[in-house]
């Protein structure tokens, strides 16, 4: 599901797999994936490719397990996956390589992975989970998520900084959903009342990506209106000293 950034040629931000290792184990998972990545890269792999598997398995785990119930194994699957954030990285910068194609494939392949996950969430609750409620909020979690990252990268299109991260970004919906997700599929296994952690999670995420898009859209107004501001300042202060140079003459 991506490199991480600052190996792809963009500036770093939080990935899946980064966000669910903190730093001492991403460092282990480093030095254990190291020579893995030399493997693939002798084998003629390359990073993009470690990308796209990395995603589809993400997409299989979600769309093949999530609308059967089957939380529990469909998030094994999805982690599993989700350390190809920590491999492809690897290769890239073993390969001394930055592309913004990588990074653009990144960016974009991340959103059909989270499309997929919570539109798992959203089928299952249409379907077995039966509940029309929870069904809506995952669609809200994977519309809201998708408008979230839109903000910030129409904005940043358009020359603002966007000098604000958010309640709920994309690492913090994804591990909070699957987190909750995973344990909640230990219901299946006789575990009691763990079933409604996730429906908790997804109410969590629905309203805190609200809220980070409340806060990005603020941003991006202030922002923007402030650039207007300073632009117009520029040029009366270009226009009076055109004035004050010709009245010298």
């Amino acid at each position: 599901m991506g490199q991480p950034e600052v190996s792809r040629g963009r500036p770093a931000t939080p990935t899946l797999g980064k966000a669910m290792l903190n730093k001492y184990a991403r460092a282990f998972f480093t030095r254990v994936l190291t020579p893995f990545a030399a493997f693939l890269i002798r084998r003629g792999v390359s990073p993009d490719t470690v990308t796209l598997i990395g995603t589809a398995g993400v997409v299989a785990g979600a769309l093949v397990f999530y609308p059967r119930g089957e939380f529990f194994w469909g998030t094994i699957v999805i982690t599993l996956f989700v350390f190809s954030d920590l491999v492809d990285g690897n290769m890239a910068r073993q390969l001394g390589r930055t592309s913004r194609w990588g990074a653009f494939l990144d960016s974009t392949l991340d959103r059909v992975a989270d499309g997929a996950i919570f539109g798992g969430f959203a089928l299952w609750y249409a379907g077995g989970g039966n509940d029309n409620t929870l069904c809506a909020v995952s669609i809200f979690c994977l519309a809201s998520g998708q408008v979230v990252s839109y903000t910030k990268a129409r904005g940043e299109s358009i020359g603002l900084p966007v000098a604000v991260n958010g309640l709920v970004e994309r690492a913090e919906r994804l591990v909070i959903s699957l987190v909750a997700a995973g344990v909640a599929g230990l219901h299946a296994f006789g575990v009691p009342g763990v079933q409604y952690l996730l429906p908790v999670a997804l109410w969590i995420v629905a309203v805190g990506s609200l809220v980070t898009l409340i806060q990005r859209v603020v941003t991006v107004r202030r922002e923007s209106a402030e650039a207007e501001a300073e632009a117009e300042a520029a040029v009366a202060g270009h226009g009076n000293g055109s004035r004050g140079s010709e009245a010298a003459k």
